[in-house]
């Protein structure tokens, strides 16, 4: 199922935190999908979710923005499949009769999730699959929504693209690189929204410094107090 007809029960969306979740998020809300909950696989001993390292308590204040019930799940070394097992457990007994993904266009990742998807007992929904990736980081942008990158690939991305807002200036430095996909598929880069039309509120950002781990540079954030100072790109 790539997202034509919706279920006649609730979803849920598998979520990264970053652009392609938004989006496939974005698209199944305006199909008609009634989500409920977003699942989110991190990592027990950082507490951050893999490849774009962002922390669970920026996952769980992207929730409450989007005003959806937060579904995380930590994960051992090596068993990512068993925390997404218990992830699928946790959301069918509330009742999720469908899976929303953001993928693209990487057939062997889809396939992955939707073997399982499906033995699992659900609908397997990619609003996405098979469009532009120009196209849709384009769309992204256009609709309003505010997403700034918090991982590149050391030797494939630009470490100066670390913390930078996504607009017309990033995209087209983006698009330069012909070497790399503009909504980085093959894990040049990985992002973080903080606004859009779905969002009853902005996530505050602060960023802490940055790091280095198995051959990525992250942005190291945090939640700032917007009480006290400008975080990054608050909405005004």
């Amino acid at each position: 199922m790539t997202g034509e007809g919706p279920p006649a029960g609730t979803s849920a969306v598998v979520w990264s935190g970053g652009k392609d979740s938004t989006l496939a998020l974005h698209r199944a809300l305006r199909q008609g999908h009634r989500l409920t909950h977003l699942l989110t696989v991190y990592d027990r001993v950082t507490g951050r979710v893999p490849y774009h390292g962002v922390g669970r308590e920026l996952i769980s204040a992207q929730a409450a923005a989007l005003g959806l019930e937060p579904v995380l799940e930590a994960s051992e070394e090596g068993a990512f499949e068993e925390a997404l097992a218990r992830g699928f457990d946790r959301l069918r007994d509330a009742g999720v009769e469908a899976l929303v993904f953001g993928n693209i266009h990487l057939a062997d990742v889809r396939a992955w999730y939707e073997e399982r998807v499906r033995a699992a007992g659900f609908e397997h929904v990619e609003p996405l699959w098979g469009g532009d990736p120009a196209r849709l980081v384009r769309e992204f942008v256009s609709l309003g929504y505010r997403g700034v990158v918090v991982s590149v690939l050391l030797g494939r991305a630009d470490p100066e693209w670390l913390g930078r807002e996504f607009g017309g200036e990033l995209l087209a430095e983006i698009a330069a690189r012909e070497e790399i996909d503009p909504c980085g598929e093959h894990g040049e880069f990985h992002s973080f929204t903080r606004d859009g039309p779905i969002f009853t509120k902005a996530v505050p950002l602060r960023p802490r410094g940055e790091r280095e781990q198995n051959g990525y540079r992250y942005l190291d954030l945090g939640i700032d107090d917007p009480s006290t100072r400008a975080g990054v790109g608050d909405r005004a």
